[in-house]
């Protein structure tokens, strides 16, 4: 990769320069069309014939895009230049190009891997966490990853969500004061219409609980044309907004997407990357780390590594958990910490991301913390002897109201004793029997043992039965 240098008012910094090679079909396309992004999305490849232009396909691929019930395929010219023309193997090829086994099931495989539908108050809205809600905005892409987590509505172009559907999701949003942060997503939100993005941009800012507005779109990957600097104006208005990009392979960072980036963060947008963990893609250590390093370097924050979700089409693609724990071991220590992205499972039936990385923390005492380093270098640390935390002080902010989403944080302050899965009280309710001959009916061991000196029951939410004909017993609220 060629760099440039960018003067500014500070120090000039280094940008890319040059461009992707084409092949050879698109060589006499003159400059100017080939950098209009409504070009490239008009000449998108799909079929057999048209792949066959540039690739030598296998029977496998042949078989992919030959077979009639297979999710959505259209590849920009420029994304499809990337591709190794001789080896299937090739990271962006396998990304973009389908084969035959997508369209094997395997036995964890659902419709709707991470329960959205469930946590949808009003459609192409979820609101799955306390403090932010997801909009789905459009149900089209620049091109279509063939591990979509929302293939079961994404790619139909006779299908997107209307102004109504928008007008719901805005009114739910301006009704619903916990949402504080919205993320807009489909299909990709920067292939709509700039006027109806920038309504829907308008429209959120005006509400005054919306604190602050993401982008998550892979239109800088696939098209990154399309990052204009027109575009950029339009959406530097409504800061503070966040985009994150969907990067998977080193292979994919281009002079293009590199300029994209540029254009970006000097427009004030801060930028992060999502990418998902696939098999034969980018699920070795080196790779991952080769991309985390020329993400930073396109002032890209490497943000979240995804577990492949359990979708449609997906079953090749998955690794296991292993594999992304090896490689998260090979960045904590060996990189540097802004270059170390968050390994997560998005937990199958709607639980959200759940963490994973590997254990640092070996043991634990009142009084010391066991851990170990990068390397395997364990230590001790002590622990102070006096610590308390401190009051609620007006320098304490009130919590924010989560409607029965406090969870683990919410044990943690009193504010209830236990989490319970589904019909957990049913399933360990214990019919009264009779009392064995020669035994009390009253004071039993369970109810002694919760008895204080003052013979009273101090714990909240407890009952125990008045004395009769059956044994006492405690439940617990």
């Amino acid at each position: 990769m060629m760099w440039g240098y960018l003067m500014t008012s500070a120090q000039p910094y280094r940008l890319a320069q040059g461009c992707t090679s084409r092949p050879a079909i698109w060589a006499d396309v003159p400059d100017e069309q080939w950098d209009d992004w409504r070009w490239q999305l008009s000449h998108r490849v799909s079929t057999v014939e048209e792949l066959r232009q540039f690739l030598h396909l296998t029977p496998d691929e042949v078989a992919g895009l030959q077979a009639h019930a297979k999710f959505r395929v259209d590849i920009t010219p420029y994304f499809a230049a990337l591709i190794d023309p001789d080896d299937p193997t090739c990271p962006v090829r396998q990304q973009v190009v389908p084969r035959a086994r997508e369209l094997e099931g395997f036995d964890a495989m659902m419709r709707d891997s991470l329960g959205e539908e469930q946590h949808s108050p009003v459609p192409g809205l979820v609101h799955r966490y306390p403090d932010r809600v997801l909009m789905l905005v459009t149900t089209q892409c620049a091109s279509y990853c063939r591990y979509c987590t929302r293939s079961r509505i994404v790619g139909d172009p006779g299908a997107t969500f209307s102004r109504r559907q928008h007008d719901a999701q805005i009114d739910y949003i301006a009704r619903t004061p916990q949402v504080r942060d919205v993320l807009l997503s489909g299909g990709d939100p920067l292939t709509l219409p700039a006027r109806v993005l920038e309504d829907l941009l308008r429209r959120l800012r005006a509400i005054e609980h919306v604190e602050v507005i993401r982008i998550g779109s892979r239109v800088p990957v696939f098209l990154p044309q399309r990052i204009t600097a027109e575009l950029v104006a339009m959406l530097r208005q409504f800061h503070p907004l966040w985009l994150n990009l969907h990067v998977n392979h080193p292979k994919e960072v281009t002079p293009e997407l590199a300029r994209a980036c540029a254009r970006l963060a000097d427009g004030g947008i801060p930028l992060g990357n999502q990418s998902v963990l696939l098999a034969g893609v980018n699920d070795h250590p080196d790779t991952i780390k080769a991309l985390c390093h020329a993400l930073v370097k396109m002032r890209v924050r490497p943000y979240y590594l995804y577990q492949c979700d359990l979708v449609a089409g997906s079953g090749h693609f998955r690794t296991s958990l292993a594999a992304g724990l090896e490689i998260m071991e090979a960045l904590r220590g060996h990189t540097s910490g802004y270059a170390v992205p968050t390994y997560v499972v998005d937990a199958p039936g709607g639980g959200g991301k759940i963490p994973v990385m590997p254990n640092y923390l070996i043991s634990m005492s009142q009084d010391h913390v066991v851990l170990r380093n990068f390397e395997g270098y364990i230590t001790s640390y002590a622990q102070p002897a006096d610590y308390q935390r401190p009051k609620r002080t007006r320098w304490v902010p009130e919590p924010a109201h989560e409607a029965g989403q406090r969870g683990v944080a919410g044990l943690l302050r009193g504010e209830r004793l236990t989490i319970k899965p589904d019909g957990w009280d049913e399933s360990h309710e214990r019919k009264p029997s009779a009392v064995p001959a020669g035994q009390s009916s009253v004071d039993t061991p369970a109810e002694d043992a919760i008895r204080n000196d003052n013979g009273q029951y101090p714990l909240p939410g407890v009952q125990v039965a008045p004395p009769g004909d059956t044994p006492a017993w405690v439940r617990v609220h």
